[in-house]
């Protein structure tokens, strides 16, 4: 069934399906995760970083380790919340790696140019959110993310395409998995946590959503997660393996 439930300039049918049996409210917004699920896969992503930078993998996840005991939070995420820069954020990790290795980045070398060079969009995963859009479905990005680096993930995505609502870490000072970013969403979207579905490639964010009341998928891959959300939204799938179109 759809509903004429209507947001924006640009207002479109909203589409309401009911998610479970005996659910009180039903789901017309899908919120999803920026990197590991609209993007490859994290580790992807560090790896080509560490080859491209010339530091070990090894090194490098140790380095990030250390730097969280050193000062009390992990460097992305205080990189992420906007309490340190870019720059800043690099001098931690170059301060625990081995003597010589970095150099790139020691020199100047931007660690999101190069971390970019490793992430590519999730085309097939994408393709789906289209059609989701197309069926009347609302959708929203929650993302732990970097002020410096935004011009680079804005230039991969149809961001303003596809998104009703976009909120970014670094711009409210709060990330997943805290409460309080997840009300800011609920609250720009201005609907309750029961009428939306969550998508994230990070089990702890997943719980923080369930808990206030969204019903949260966790994205392994885009084929399962696909199934699982269209099973979710009692609908037939629109994208599987990387094809788009399909059933609607």
């Amino acid at each position: 069934m759809t509903s004429t439930h209507q947001t924006g300039p640009q207002a479109r049918p909203v589409r309401r399906v009911a998610v479970g049996e005996g659910s009180a409210m039903a789901v017309d917004t899908v919120v999803v995760d920026y990197g590991g699920v609209l993007t490859n896969p994290l580790v992807e992503t560090f790896a080509a970083f560490a080859e491209l930078a010339g530091i070990d993998a090894g090194d490098l996840a140790q380095a990030f380790l250390a730097a969280t005991e050193r000062h009390g939070e992990t460097p992305m995420a205080a990189l992420e919340t906007g309490t340190i820069t870019e720059r800043q954020m690099v001098d931690r990790i170059l301060a625990e790696l081995p003597e010589g290795a970095g150099r790139i980045l020691a020199d100047g070398r931007s660690f999101g140019e190069l971390w970019f060079r490793g992430r590519r969009a999730n085309e097939p995963f994408l393709a789906f959110l289209r059609a989701l859009r197309r069926d009347g479905y609302r959708l929203a990005l929650l993302t732990n993310n970097v002020r410096e680096w935004e011009p680079l993930w804005r230039a991969q995505l149809p961001v303003d395409e596809l998104f009703d609502v976009v909120v970014d870490s670094h711009r409210e000072g709060v990330r997943k998995p805290e409460p309080e970013i997840y009300r800011i969403l609920l609250d720009r979207l201005g609907t309750p946590a029961q009428r939306c579905l969550f998508v994230d490639d990070t089990e702890e964010n997943c719980r923080a959503a369930a808990e206030l009341g969204m019903r949260a998928v966790r994205f392994a891959d885009t084929d399962s997660a696909v199934r699982e959300i269209s099973a979710l939204l009692h609908r037939p799938v629109a994208v599987a393996a990387g094809v788009a179109g399909g059933a609607r």
